[in-house]
């Protein structure tokens, strides 16, 4: 012991001496700067390639993961396109960026680079979504090679400790060596690589590592780190530092000051601690200041000694989240301490949660009453504006009250009043819209007092008659998709009053808009986001722009673009109405898709500005979750973003009469919020369906609390997207030319089985649906390619006949299975987007409903409506339970790629006895034995379907042609 405490003292000694030489040689110490990153710079080249005669101003939103986002021009060009080069304070293991233009209109979603050796270099493509590493066209640069190295690398660590380290180095694909620091400078120690004979080597890698006797590899530091800017003749110099994975080519740019690069609340007694340099904690000298005391210092993890550079400081008293505490180290500066993980704690929700009604503005026209959740604020301001353009307002102070919200009733009628909110967070003044706000102006950056009576249609409120999910056949639908073809006969061209008008006609006389809809017999209209979203400048509509929406930036307001006049905050929510109530009158139930899984930018959100780090989900390192591939993850798990959930679905529901809900990204969600906007919803409707993408998503939540597929037996009367018969069906989505069960595929036929009963004998790793309305059964969405295009992507060489008969035959499989049937628009005609397997963005000549085409395939578009008829006329195609489903569900048997079924016993109370429904996915006849001599009746032929008897088969077997399905009645 007495040795041990000997080398501790000369260590510390040693320390000391370093520490001191750095301290006098610099002028001033750096003080904290909030960030999820260590000292150092991390550096950025993004390579970009507009499309062909592109004069757009595009530029770069920048965010380090977890980070703030911030824009950067390009500033340079090469071969390949626009060039920028950004250093970030901060390294970072992972940096994302968008390519967009100021107003937002972005070239692909979140992409990311990640960092090595303190650098990152990409390259990507307009209309391209990959981030590419290398040169996607091939390389273009010169690149030079070298016959030799001799390159000196200079090593800091700001412990002294440097005996056993050393470089394992190598040329470029060549094989390694070690080397070892030999020489003093005043940086550190210094090593040189020397290397010849060298055959077209363009870089020299190197690892930092520690040997110890009998283990060469003891520890190392980072991964490899490649030298690749040399002088003609192979001679470079370069910089590196312990704790810094960037290596630097000039030794100025090293930072080896002394500071805090962390301090934050992350419990209410516990404050996280965090220097660049380690230091004795027994000898901590660690203040702060604020009306706090220190009860202890401790290691920040278990495994830590007392020498560290992040420690927890204990508090002897919980700390005031809205006052502003400054912590200080001897040497090292002073910082603010930020709001950290404690808002993210159970604590701070039973805290804080507040169970009231009344958030957001509640009006009268004797007075507007409006409440604020924002318990870590120190202030709060209502901001009031005379216009939606307007830069400043007035403000008024709102009161402090319960449970961490804030209050102001304003006396008079403020109907029209354009407002926002100012919240004081530590020193710091942010302004957000109303996350309640019901009303926004234009580009949803303002919201609005409104008087919603006044936007109601006449008798609007009456609920539609009580409907059975499983009887649901429901069509997705895009707001603008279905009107901006130029022979649509529609008016309100992408507009909500569009898809209201009635009784419309294009090519040859077909019906288009809601007068197609309501002719094919579908029972739902699903429509893409029709919230406030972010992506489409509503100042700009007379150029063309085009978003699905999954952008979310106002939940509880219409998008002003679907809307005749978006400065109005009434109008778009008067013509949303108008919508779903002419929908209604033509009995047409509406589904809303809602995206509370992200934001369109966490940073830029209200919720991040209101609240910062409450309302998204993080992961230990501090950085934002990314289960949804878009930069966040919202945290549904926390009381008040929960609340805010249930209450937003509700409001849609009853403040516009909806009877649906699609969650995107549902996996995201956790069962107990699903489960709870399943109870609201109950309470005012009971028919209306929730339905949501159940996927299995790597966001940082318990397996078990997941709202997935795996997790459906948690969930009644949560419907999900059945994956596994979309893809059986026709193929992955994710592999363009893998094919399923209808173009030729063998061995599928089991899969098939699985997914007509709805998938309720799937094993439980897949899911566990225990009734069919769980089971939303679809073979294509907006998402990913149309059915018709990926059959020309896996079935090039079939005539478009054959095409035509595969589409048919997966058609007919989704309209004949058990749970809720959901249709694609446009499915009925082929529909193709030429391609396009991500239109988020794409122009209307690629999304728009193709009314020609409706007229061209006016064959297909009858068999469709055929299948329609026959699934409403025969309530086999609807069991109500997993029981039944078992109980009258017989499988007969088939020739390969074929299977057939008797749903027997006049099952779900159907008039016939027997039905037997035949898929032949073979391109040659197939004879099919019956489970009864005739008379069967044919409903359906794979040419023609319905009620009507289409032909009868008098004996016992049948010919099923080729690329067909039949269907039997042995009534």
């Amino acid at each position: 012991m007495k040795g041990i405490k000997i080398k501790r003292f000369i260590s510390l000694v040693s320390i000391f001496t370093v520490l001191m030489g750095i301290f006098f040689s610099f002028h001033s110490v750096q003080s904290f700067a909030e960030t999820n990153s260590s000292s150092g710079k991390t550096k950025v080249t993004i390579h970009y390639k507009p499309s062909e005669g592109n004069t757009k101003d595009w530029n770069l939103w920048v965010f380090p993961e977890g980070g703030e986002g911030k824009a950067y021009p390009f500033t340079g060009e090469d071969k390949f396109g626009k060039l920028a080069e950004i250093e970030l304070d901060g390294t970072y293991k992972k940096v994302g960026f968008i390519v967009r233009t100021d107003s937002w209109e972005k070239d692909g979603g979140d992409r990311f680079i990640d960092i090595a050796g303190g650098e990152g270099e990409v390259w990507v493509k307009s209309g391209d979504d990959n981030t590419y590493t290398e040169p996607p066209d091939g390389e273009y640069r010169d690149l030079p090679a070298y016959e030799k190295f001799n390159v000196k690398v200079h090593y800091f660590r700001y412990d002294n400790q440097y005996d056993g380290w050393n470089l394992w180095t190598w040329p470029e694909n060549g094989e390694g060596k070690a080397v070892q620091f030999t020489k003093d400078d005043a940086f550190g120690k210094v090593a040189t690589i020397q290397m010849e004979n060298l055959k077209d080597v363009h870089k020299l890698g190197f690892i930092v590592r520690k040997s110890i006797p009998g283990n060469d590899w003891a520890e190392k530091e980072f991964n490899d780190r490649y030298v690749t800017k040399f002088k003609e003749d192979g001679s470079a110099e370069v910089w590196i530092a312990q704790g810094q994975e960037r290596l630097y080519y000039d030794k100025d740019l090293v930072d080896r000051t002394p500071k805090i690069v962390k301090a934050s609340i992350d419990g209410f007694r516990e404050i996280t601690f965090e220097t660049n340099f380690p230091f004795d904690i027994k000898e901590h000298g660690i203040s702060l200041t604020g009306c706090a005391s220190i009860k202890q210092v401790v290691p920040a993890d278990n495994q830590g000694g007392d020498f560290t550079n992040k420690v927890k400081i204990i508090t002897s008293k919980d700390l005031d989240l809205t006052k502003v505490y400054k912590v200080s180290k001897e040497n090292f500066g002073e910082a603010e301490v930020q709001t950290g993980k404690v808002v993210r704690t159970p604590e701070f929700d039973n805290k804080f949660f507040y169970g009231g009604d009344d958030l957001g503005n509640s009006y009268s026209k004797k007075e507007t009453k409006f409440r604020l959740w924002a318990p870590t604020a120190s202030e709060a301001k209502l901001v009031m504006y005379k216009s939606w353009q307007d830069e400043k307002g007035t403000d008024l102070p709102l009161k402090k009250s319960k449970r961490g919200t804030w209050k102001l009733t304003l006396k008079g009628n403020h109907e029209g009043l354009i407002y926002t909110y100012k919240v004081k967070i530590g020193n710091q003044w942010s302004e957000a819209v109303d996350p309640y706000a019901r009303a926004v102006t234009v580009n949803g950056q303002k919201g609005a007092v409104i008087n919603l009576d006044k936007t109601d249609p006449k008798h609007f409120h009456k609920r539609m008659k009580a409907f059975t999910p499983e009887d649901a056949i429901i069509y997705e639908l895009h707001v603008r998709d279905l009107s901006m073809h130029p022979k649509s006969g529609i008016k309100h061209k992408g507009k909500f009053l569009g898809v209201a008008e009635e009784n419309t006609t294009g090519p040859e006389g077909v019906k288009t808009g809601l007068n197609h809809i309501k002719d094919l017999g579908v029972t739902h209209v699903q429509l893409l986001p029709i919230y406030d979203y972010k992506t489409v400048d509503e100042t700009k509509l007379d150029q063309p722009q085009f978003n699905w929406g999954y952008d979310p930036q106002n939940y509880n307001a219409p998008e002003g673009s679907y809307s005749t006049d978006p400065y109005k905050p009434a109008v778009r929510i008067k013509e949303m109405k108008q919508m779903v109530n002419i929908l209604h009158h033509n009995n047409l139930r509406v589904i809303m898709d809602v995206v509370y899984n992200h934001m369109f930018s966490a940073d830029e959100s209200n919720f991040q500005k209101l609240v910062p780090g409450y309302y998204f989900r993080y992961n230990d390192d501090g950085t934002l979750a990314n289960g949804t591939g878009v930069g966040n993850d919202t945290a549904s798990e926390r009381k008040m973003m929960r609340k805010f959930i249930v209450e937003s679905v509700s409001y849609w529901a009853k403040e516009y009469n909806l009877d649906g809900f699609r969650f995107d990204l549902m996996g995201i969600h956790d069962v107990e919020t699903m489960n709870q906007v399943r109870k609201a919803l109950n309470k005012i409707d009971p028919s209306i369906i929730v339905l949501g993408e159940g996927w299995d998503l790597n966001t940082p939540l318990d397996p078990s609390l997941k709202a997935n597929q795996k997790n459906a037996g948690k969930m009644t009367g949560i419907a999900h997207f059945n994956d596994g018969i979309r893809d059986s069906l026709k193929g992955s989505v994710f592999e363009d030319t893998d094919k399923g069960f209808v173009n030729g595929k063998p061995d599928t036929e089991e899969a098939i089985k699985e997914g007509v009963k709805a998938g309720i004998d799937y094993s439980s790793t897949m899911a566990t649906y225990k009734d069919p309305e769980q089971v939303i059964t679809y073979v294509e969405a907006h998402d990913n390619h149309t059915l018709w295009d990926k059959l020309q992507l896996t079935n090039p060489e079939s005539s478009v006949d054959t095409r035509k008969k595969m589409h048919k035959l997966a058609s007919s499989i989704i309209l004949t299975s058990q749970g809720i049937s959901f249709l694609h628009a446009g499915q009925e005609f082929m529909r193709t987007k030429g391609g396009d397997h991500n239109s988020y963005k794409s122009p209307d000549a690629v999304n728009q409903l193709d009314w020609q085409r409706r007229a061209d395939f006016r064959k297909e578009v009858d068999y469709m409506k055929g299948l329609i008829k026959l699934r409403k006329g025969h309530p086999a195609f609807r069991m109500r339970t997993a029981a039944d489903i078992r109980s009258h569900f017989k499988f007969l048997p088939a020739p390969k790629n074929t299977v057939a079924y008797d749903l027997k016993g006049h099952a779900n109370n159907d008039r016939s006895k027997d039905l037997v429904v035949v898929y032949n996915a073979n391109t040659s006849v197939q004879t099919i034995s019956l489970p009864k001599i005739g008379p069967w009746r044919v409903l359906a032929n794979g040419e023609d379907a319905g009620n009507k008897p289409l032909g009868i088969v008098m004996g016992k077997t049948i010919q099923v042609p080729a690329l067909s399905t039949i269907v039997l009645d042995g009534r």
